[in-house]
């Protein structure tokens, strides 16, 4: 085997995988060894700014816990969560975008009745929200499933706050009708920080960036033979939608929740009047339909 040197660091690291048995590791390991030796090489890396990122990564591991997962906050601010998400996850213009997971879909969201109101204390602004899953040539989807959380009207999720908020407060698991139609009651979400009492929130402070995020309500719809979609739903008028501290928000996510003056459907619908509603449709691909490449999304040669 060659000896390491500055000039061939790269290559004499990757050689040592050559007898990894997994293909794709093998891969991906000689990629990661090949960026990260071409970064320090650029930056002229100090022993004391490499120990600064050992030091920064072993408290990142040491916030995490059963409610707060550290590592997925920084690939979320840095971009990677987002960057992964659409590579996995091309539409080619025909199917409802995706977006990022967030750190906080740790529990099972409850099976919920079509129409059930998923605040259980009865706080904030309630709203009907209607959508319908389908197919890309608009085929209902009977049965899909709609998994949905959100933060409540001060920003917080109810495992952050297992004291103040019901458990499984704003979560709901709903079953989409035999026209794929789903409804549920909420209350109009609120933008809200991101957690910044951590080593994520200092490489923010350092930067001279904010941790919020805009207002959302988080999806996951699954339906038996298509492909599944993690995205939101993003109130039209929120602050930060053009700074999301994760880098989430597209332009096709974007909702407006109007004011319905209504008595009568807001009678049906369990709410008071005037009430806030907002429309959803997600489109789903068919899971062998082949994924939009790069180039077939941007039309090059």
């Amino acid at each position: 085997m060659e000896l390491f040197s500055e000039d061939r660091s790269a290559q004499v690291v990757a050689a040592s995988f050559a007898n990894t048995l997994d293909p794709r590791l093998r891969q991906l390991l000689a990629a990661l060894v090949r960026h990260l030796h071409a970064f320090a090489k650029e930056v002229e890396l100090t022993e004391q700014e490499w120990g600064a990122a050992i030091d920064f990564l072993t408290r990142t591991g040491q916030k995490c816990d059963d409610v707060r997962q550290e590592f997925v906050l920084l690939s979320d601010v840095l971009g990677i969560s987002m960057l992964v998400e659409t590579i996995n996850h091309r539409t080619g213009g025909t199917s409802t975008e995706s977006t990022v997971l967030g750190p906080f879909h740790m529990v099972e969201s409850p099976p919920r009745e079509l129409g059930d109101n998923i605040a259980l204390d009865g706080k904030g602004e309630l709203c009907l929200v209607t959508g319908r899953v389908t197919g890309t040539d608009g085929e209902p989807l009977a049965g899909a499933l709609v998994d949905v959380w959100q933060a409540n009207e001060n920003g917080f999720y109810d495992v952050q706050q297992p004291d103040v908020q019901p458990e499984r407060n704003l979560r709901g698991l709903f079953t989409a009708d035999e026209d794929g139609r789903f409804w549920f009651r909420t209350i109009v979400p609120r933008y809200y920080p991101i957690p910044d009492d951590g080593p994520v929130g200092e490489l923010l402070a350092a930067t001279s960036r904010h941790p919020n995020r805009p207002a959302h309500v988080h999806f996951i719809a699954t339906a038996s033979g298509y492909r599944p979609v993690t995205t939101h739903l993003f109130v039209d008028d929120s602050p930060y939608l053009n700074s999301d501290a994760v880098f989430g928000v597209k332009e096709s996510l974007i909702r407006r929740f109007p004011l319905i003056d209504d008595p009568a459907r807001a009678a049906e619908a369990g709410l008071p009047n005037p009430f806030r509603t907002v429309h959803f449709d997600i489109a789903l691909l068919r899971a062998d339909q082949k994924q939009p490449t790069q180039r077939n999304r941007h039309d090059g040669p």
